[in-house]
């Protein structure tokens, strides 16, 4: 039932093979452990990472001259992401999380650096990493980060707290945005590779979580963690932009997995549907059921298609802010209402762990939380709105 994903994009056989690679690992990998993954709550499918790594699913997306695969382009990543998030939404951002990393450091690194932390990505052991932006008291206005970042000579003092660090439990490397001058908001937000051996460093306990359990979240402590200068990315007060730059990119990816994760809901519902008899017939059969499921499908296509849209404009090198947002906004809130009418369709069924719709339902709500909430991406749209229209 699930229909053709690539949609008449014109991609080389390259593309193609990690796209159908992407598929064939959802299918016999990723969706098997989906239940079990999620009920281990505190526990990363450490098993399926290492898989992921040897057949290149968690590196294929770094640059070339790195030892990446290459596939730079964010319509190829958000068709392969889309697979991924088809099996499971969570574990599939756990395997593809080196991609977050790398690009802080491609926005605002060095050669050097890049040659040293890109790389280190794509052998055949590559380490956990996190990026660490998110404050208890700092949400989606990254502006006014408290973490500090004081130059003492050759280092770099850090003191502060980041909270809902993905992966961070796992980590090796950190990428801690801090502010040099708070009184200087985005001109004073600084990035920085962190170890986690450093001292001072210390990471806190998993938090336990409402859904998407394949990716461990917890707090990072930074309490007079000395790194040294050439430990900085790019200059003082050049973090934030590349910050949001990594976010445009981001943020449609993220609209890439909320469609995979409403595909699986409506093939799920469409075969349910077909299956589950009642008053003498299968319920498809029954227009207030069919006409559920005709919604689900069109707020699926739409998610796809803007996402698409967003991803071909950035490649293009437009300015994509607004976009982004729209792509978010749009897939993210579509894939609740998509899990939510799942669960309904399924009726006692879907409220139960027998099946997976009540699991999909959990995840799906992150989507409209992460990287900025629905109200910021509407923050966001309807700012550009007041320059020029969104086109």
């Amino acid at each position: 039932m699930s229909r053709p994903v690539i949609d008449g994009i014109d991609l080389t056989d390259e593309q193609r093979e990690f796209v159908a690679l992407a598929r064939d690992f959802s299918k016999r990998e990723i969706r098997p452990r989906s239940r079990e993954v999620d009920e281990a709550d505190v526990e990363a499918p450490m098993d399926l990472w290492h898989k992921a790594v040897e057949i290149g699913l968690s590196s294929y997306m770094l640059p070339s001259e790195h030892g990446g695969g290459g596939i730079t382009d964010l319509v190829t990543q958000c068709l392969v992401q889309e697979e991924l998030c088809y099996g499971d939404i969570g574990i599939a951002n756990f395997l593809t999380s080196s991609a977050f990393f790398a690009e802080s450091i491609l926005h605002l690194g060095s050669q050097e650096q890049k040659k040293k932390w890109v790389s280190m990505l794509t052998d055949g052991a590559p380490p956990v990493t996190s990026v660490a932006v998110t404050e208890p008291g700092v949400g989606s206005d990254s502006a006014s980060l408290q973490t500090r970042a004081v130059r003492d000579g050759d280092v770099y003092v850090l003191n502060g707290q980041k909270t809902w660090i993905s992966n961070a439990p796992l980590s090796e490397y950190f990428v801690i945005f801090a502010t040099v001058d708070p009184s200087r908001r985005a001109r004073g937000i600084t990035a920085f590779i962190v170890e986690r051996d450093r001292p001072g460093l210390t990471v806190g306990a998993p938090m336990r979580k409402y859904g998407q359990r394949g990716t461990l979240n917890a707090e990072v402590f930074l309490e007079d963690v000395r790194i040294p200068v050439e430990n900085r990315l790019g200059e003082e007060g050049q973090g934030f932009y590349g910050m949001m730059g990594t976010f445009d990119a981001s943020r449609i990816l993220i609209g890439a997995g909320a469609t995979g994760l409403s595909r699986a809901a409506l093939d799920a519902t469409v075969a349910y549907a077909h299956e589950r008899t009642q008053f003498g017939k299968p319920i498809m059969e029954h227009q207030a059921v069919a006409f559920r499921i005709a919604d689900m499908a069109a707020k699926t296509d739409v998610s796809h298609l803007v996402t698409m849209r967003a991803a071909r404009l950035y490649d293009a090198g437009k300015s994509t802010p607004a976009i982004s947002a729209i792509a978010k906004l749009t897939a993210s809130e579509n894939t609740t209402w998509v899990c939510d009418a799942a669960l309904m369709t399924h009726g006692g069924w879907g409220y139960s762990r027998e099946y997976l719709p009540e699991k999909w339902l959990r995840d799906a709500k992150l989507e409209e939380i992460e990287e900025g909430t629905s109200d910021i991406q509407r923050l966001i749209i309807s700012r550009s709105l007041t320059a020029s229209p969104v086109r």
